[in-house]
């Protein structure tokens, strides 16, 4: 065994939670999930990695303000290591940065896919939570990442359009690739008695067609004070720390933090990987043959 292989062992022991945040439609509010959660998570004494996992569309560095030299991109093609590209954020969570309009990001080929997982597993940090901010929609990088990571995380609002995209979303991971536990956040609502409801609404349709457990696991207000953050590009969690939807973006992270851990190395952001590349190819093995 080289010493690269036999560091790759010892990484794998370190087990990391890995929570695909995603959401069907765009405009649900995800990414403002995604970078508060983190950076609760973070003051909890987290250490956390969030990926900018919007390939083509990249966001989370705009929403915070910072100033990205290089991305996901020029490690694919070869200029420097993930270490390199990866972002403080303000919240003190790591952020890896995606681009933004460029349509081969999207469409990754396997030898990049293989260069993404050698760039995650040649990491020397180690974190306890990979927190996956996707892409809005269905495509087929979005299902990769969310039936590849152990939790998935759904965010929806009180729109029609919001619940029909989070049903369809949750009807393909759940009849195309096996998932069944699901959690949601109801995010901008007035009331917790409106998120509840609105988690009623959603379970109702999943009960009656699909064989899945939905769970409510926060309840985020809309706050003004989170539009205030987004204008400054700053974290509605540090500038207006006891603003409602700042309590509950704790409370959420407070949860995540009580979700178990699995007991085989498959939580390791390599394993992750491998599995998101894994399936892909499987898939497309199946496609093959038919």
């Amino acid at each position: 065994m080289d010493q690269a292989s036999g560091l790759r062992q010892m990484k794998r022991q370190s087990i990391t939670k890995v929570v695909a945040v995603t959401g069907g439609k765009g405009g649900v509010g995800k990414t403002n999930v995604s970078i508060n959660t983190a950076a609760a998570l973070a003051q909890a004494g987290q250490r956390v990695l969030l990926l900018d996992a919007d390939l083509g569309l990249a966001n989370v560095d705009v929403l915070l303000g910072l100033r990205v030299q290089k991305n996901l991109s020029h490690v694919l093609a070869g200029e420097c290591e993930l270490k390199d590209v990866l972002l403080e954020g303000p919240g003190g969570f790591k952020i890896v940065p995606a681009t933004s309009g460029t349509q081969s990001m999207v469409e990754l080929t396997p030898a990049e896919h293989a260069s993404l997982i050698r760039a995650f597993s040649e990491l020397d940090e180690e974190f306890d939570v990979l927190i996956i901010d996707t892409a809005a929609g269905i495509s087929d990088m979005v299902l990769s990442f969310s039936r590849a990571a152990q939790d998935v995380m759904v965010v929806v609002c009180d729109e029609p359009t919001s619940i029909t995209d989070a049903y369809a979303l949750i009807k393909i991971l759940s009849r195309d690739f096996g998932l069944f536990r699901f959690k949601i956040v109801a995010n901008m609502v007035r009331s917790l008695k409106e998120g509840q409801e609105l988690f009623t609404k959603l379970s109702r349709v999943t009960d009656r067609f699909l064989d899945v457990a939905l769970e409510l696991v926060g309840t985020v207000p809309f706050d003004e004070h989170v539009r205030q953050a987004v204008r400054k590009q700053k974290l509605v969690v540090d500038v207006f720390p006891r603003a409602p939807a700042s309590v509950a973006f704790k409370a959420l992270a407070s949860k995540v933090m009580t979700w178990p851990i699995p007991s085989r190395p498959g939580g390791h952001v390599e394993f992750f990987l491998e599995q998101l590349i894994g399936d892909k190819s499987h898939v497309g093995s199946e496609q093959d043959t038919e």
